[in-house]
């Protein structure tokens, strides 16, 4: 039985200052890994695209130093330095307190990304060191600050000290993530060209300058994209048989600023992009449904005015409508509502009426001037159609529900409970870790799926193979919340059955070329199990130590290795190196990856939806030549098992 605690008065502890930020980091950058730490530049970038928006910053300037470093300065007009109502500086006050700043303030900014106000100040909490040069009034001003904690001593004024004088403005940041917080603090420079290169396409006047300076590589590259989302949609589509020019139209609608460029390509997927103030939206939100539900109704009523619906047709689906679509829709919102400080999905009603009526009005302005092409998108529609009701009719019945307990090869084992919220399915890789898995599972709450060997690769494969394939159907039948759209068992998240999907493959080479065909299959049918966070990968130890006197212990990586070695040299212990889940007997399984108190696993998230689908496309498509170039231009990037 646990030990009682004690809770009393003396247990409820207010956090100053910063101190929240440094205790639960994941709650304002989503995460401590790769992906939390390129958050940290993109926060303060985003303030100074925030200045671009506002109609004084025309250049952004991102360096990562040679140090580790990274700094970020631009030619806005610097962010306050007189005095504030509380007694400091407001650039300290900035800088040092959550939830402060000029974005709550209408007439300092419009529209702005970093609505939060505790971008600058969470960055500021979790970096070893920050300096900061404010150009403003004449003068240069200084500030230095220490994980959150200023260093930086005021003049007797109570103001920041002057460094220098200038006819600039602007301001200059320089910040070391702290170790302490972050797994590693390397920031990765393929993510970060991407998120700058992203956010020079919503922003044409904006030229955003990168230069890497690490490993004695002195990288630069200048971001100036005066196409706009024009260039961004060609861009996604540079390796595409394209169907016409991307059509491109902007207006504006009770204060929202909407902008949308489309463009059809000979695909059988869609790709469609959502941006708010220029923070891409991973999980959409209402602007993006605003303008999938417009379009549909006005390609629909094209549809039939020109006769490629008759009377006793149905319409087109809204996947059948989008069928080989690349679009872009990037609006400007005053007053925006998004789910979380990482701002993956917008919340805001005004938004999905905003961009309708926008849609609604330019498209059919296109369309009536530009009958050729409005004809070429229905004929993908139609084709679209005519697949999706061949392969009803040839697989009735195919994805329709069956047995919740077993599917039709009697793969699943199933768990006790129905309460999704409760529930977690593992995919296992083999038949004795499987069956390890059966026997060491909590059976009221968790499932196992295993598989045999590698799934069929959904990049390479036609939509009909897809389908066919008996793995994957027994997995959607397991899930219970449907694939895709328009195959007669529309994917609806709110029917999966289980909140974790948990992806159980040995530690070695295979195991991860089959976690990598498991979430191409997610990413490409099934991208909301991602986008919301249900997807996981175990992470199974690497080796068990067994000391001749003491408890043994279970080692992740061969770094835990070499402690363990350091920690207890001269001691005399056995190694014992798992191969595979199989080796495992079912307690120790149950000990090491099933058991939700003590076991290691990680989240699948994604950010960059255009470099996500890029990569999936190069690492996992047909053509071998961008695969083999991907490879070289990342092989210090990889972790070798050897």
């Amino acid at each position: 039985m646990a030990e009682k605690s004690d809770y009393s008065e003396k247990s409820i502890r207010v956090l100053e200052g910063l101190e929240a930020v440094r205790m639960r980091p994941g709650m304002y950058i989503g995460s401590t890994g790769r992906r939390g730490l390129n958050h940290l530049i993109y926060e303060i970038v985003d303030n100074s695209v925030d200045e671009h928006l506002a109609g004084y910053c025309t250049t952004i300037r991102v360096t990562l130093e040679a140090d580790g470093s990274c700094t970020v300065k631009d030619n806005g007009r610097g962010i306050p330095t007189g005095m504030h109502e509380t007694g400091m500086p407001a650039e300290r006050v900035v800088l040092t307190t959550l939830h402060a700043g000029g974005k709550f303030d209408n007439n300092a900014y419009k529209t702005s990304g970093g609505l939060h106000g505790v971008g600058s100040s969470v960055v500021n909490a979790l970096s070893e060191h920050m300096d900061v040069k404010i150009s403003r009034d004449g003068f240069i001003w200084h500030d230095s600050f220490e994980r959150g904690v200023p260093t930086m001593k005021l003049e007797k004024n109570g103001l920041l000290p002057v460094i220098g004088k200038t006819k600039e403005t602007g301001t200059e940041i320089n910040f070391l993530p702290d170790s302490e917080i972050f797994e590693k603090t390397r920031f990765s420079e393929e993510d970060l060209k991407s998120r700058l290169h992203e956010t020079a396409y919503l922003n044409p006047d904006l030229t955003i300058e990168y230069e890497d300076l690490r490993d004695g590589n002195d990288e630069k590259i200048t971001f100036h994209e005066p196409e706009g989302i024009i260039g961004f949609v060609r861009e996604v589509n540079k390796s595409e048989e394209i169907l016409h020019d991307p059509i491109y139209f902007k207006g504006e609608s009770e204060g929202i600023v909407v902008e949308v460029c489309f463009q059809y390509v000979r695909s059988f997927q869609e790709n469609v992009f959502g941006f708010c103030n220029n923070i891409y939206n991973a999980e959409g939100g209402t602007h993006i449904t605003g303008f999938k539900t417009q379009f549909t109704q006005v390609m629909n009523s094209y549809a039939r005015e020109i006769g490629v619906l008759k009377e006793k047709d149905a319409n087109f689906t809204g996947a059948d409508i989008r069928n080989g679509m690349t679009a872009v829709i990037s609006i400007k919102h005053p007053d925006p509502r998004f789910e979380g400080q990482t701002k993956t999905k917008l919340d805001n009603p005004d938004a999905a009426k905003a961009v309708a009526k926008v849609t609604g009005d330019e498209v059919v302005r296109y369309f009536d001037r530009n009958l050729p092409i409005l004809k070429t998108i229905l004929e993908c529609a139609e084709r679209s159609a005519k697949i999706r009701k061949s392969e009803e009719k040839a697989k009735t019945n195919m994805l329709t529900k069956q047995k919740y307990s077993f599917d039709a090869n009697g793969k699943l084992s199933n768990c006790e409970s129905r309460d999704p919220s409760k529930c977690e399915i593992f995919i296992v890789e083999g038949d004795s870790a499987g069956g390890s898995a059966k026997m060491g599972r909590n059976r009221m709450y968790q499932a196992i799926f295993p598989i045999r060997g590698k799934i069929l690769n959904v990049e390479k494969a036609s939509i009909d193979k897809v389908l066919a394939n008996a793995e994957i159907k027994s997995m959607i039948n397991a899930f219970g919340c449907g694939f895709s759209e328009g195959y007669g068992n529309d994917f609806d998240i709110t029917k999966l059955r289980y909140d974790k999907i948990i992806i159980m493959a040995d530690a070695d080479v295979d195991g991860a070329h089959i976690a990598t065909l498991l979430l191409t299959l997610f990413y490409r049918f099934m991208p909301e199990l991602i986008y919301q966070g249900h997807v996981y990968i175990a992470m199974p130890p690497l080796y068990k130590t067994i000391p001749a006197r003491g408890k043994s212990e279970y080692l992740y990586d061969d770094k835990a290795l070499e402690k363990y070695r350091k920690k207890h040299a001269g001691q005399k212990f056995t190694l014992q190196r798992y191969k595979g889940l199989g080796e495992m007997d079912p307690q120790q399984l149950w000990d090491t990856t099933l058991n939700p108190e003590t076991r290691r696993m990680r989240r699948v998230g994604i950010e960059d939806a255009r470099m996500a689908s890029e990569v999936t496309e190069v690492l996992m498509g047909t053509d071998v030549p961008p695969r083999k170039k991907f490879i070289y231009q990342h092989a210090k990037d990889a972790e070798l098992d050897v």
